[in-house]
């Protein structure tokens, strides 16, 4: 009897067959939960090591900044204490200007550190260095300007008590070249010689040679002058007594060489006659002086001025009258 075709057989086949496809059903369904669980598991791991890389960013960030902030308050700190040296670096530049670009050099490094956004920890550090030796260089730089100030004050004591020095020897000098003056002033005068006894002789002189006094103007040839000059401090030697002969109109009558002499009270002046004097110690001395005009003499008066060292030492005046028809 055959079996291949019985319901029973094939029945019990069916159900085999569906079992089967149940088992690999549940298989399948396991495997996708169990994937679909470690997808969840990594997901939420790697949102969890996500989250803390942000958060360890957000505090070094966080850190930086502050690092930066720090740094550039100490910046700021030692910029403020070279403003305050400003005004007394700019006397004594010269002395410190080694130190100074030093110093500018390292405040342009720290100025690029803190303008950087993106500045590191490292870069951060440095700018922290760099701000230290600054300090320390305006800490050297300040005691050298205290110790130039002190020196400055000293030698502007000095100088002070220099120029009241020489404000004293200035005036001590002053003293001294006016009184040096005033005593050349009266040695000067007291050298000048004194004019006196002046005498003015209209001389008329015949044809035989005979000299006879005459007041008429027609009838005089020469007038001889003669003075006595004393010396007023003993002295020796030659001196020359100018004498200026004024005319009736008032004009003096000039030598023949329109010669001149310094006068104290008119500068440059004309005379008639320069006459040597031969002085001794504390003697009186005649001096005699012929003045013949060479042409015919007009009446009126003749004024005999006499100078010496340029001062007018004496004068004298002699009127010569017109006279009558047979005079």
């Amino acid at each position: 009897m055959s079996t291949s075709n019985s319901p029973l057989v094939n029945n019990t086949d069916s159900q085999v067959q569906k079992t089967e496809n149940k088992t690999l059903k549940n298989i399948i369904i396991g495997a996708l939960s169990v994937v679909l669980v470690s997808m969840g598991g990594y997901m939420y791991y790697d949102k969890t090591n996500s989250t803390k890389a942000l958060e360890q960013k957000e505090i070094k960030i966080a850190a930086v900044t502050e690092e930066k902030s720090v740094v550039q308050s100490s910046f700021d700190a030692s910029l403020a204490r070279l403003d305050s040296m400003a005004t007394v670096t700019t006397s004594l530049q010269s002395q410190l200007s080694e130190k100074s670009n030093q110093i500018a050099k390292d405040k342009e490094e720290i100025r690029k550190i803190l303008n950087n956004k993106n500045a590191t920890v490292k870069e951060l550090a440095k700018a922290k260095s760099l701000i230290a030796g600054l300090n320390e260089k305006i800490s050297g730089m300040e005691q050298d300007i205290a110790k130039l100030t002190l020196e400055n004050q000293g030698l502007n004591q000095d100088k002070i008590a220099l120029t009241a020095d020489k404000e004293k020897l200035t005036q001590d000098l002053t003293v001294t070249t006016t009184r040096k003056v005033e005593l050349e002033k009266t040695v000067d005068i007291a050298s000048t010689l004194n004019a006196s006894n002046i005498l003015i002789t209209p001389v008329n002189i015949k044809k035989n040679g005979r000299e006879k006094v005459s007041s008429t103007a027609k009838r005089v040839d020469k007038l001889v002058v003669s003075f006595d000059v004393a010396n007023r401090i003993i002295q020796t030697g030659t001196t020359d007594v100018y004498v200026v002969v004024v005319g009736p109109d008032g004009n003096a009558i000039n030598n023949a060489t329109q010669a001149t002499f310094l006068s104290r009270e008119e500068g440059d002046k004309s005379y008639t006659a320069k006459v040597p004097v031969d002085l001794e110690t504390a003697k009186v001395k005649n001096v005699a002086f012929t003045f013949a005009p060479g042409a015919n003499f007009q009446k009126g008066n003749y004024k005999i001025q006499i100078y010496q060292n340029g001062f007018l030492i004496g004068e004298s005046t002699r009127e010569l009258k017109k006279g009558g028809l047979f005079s």
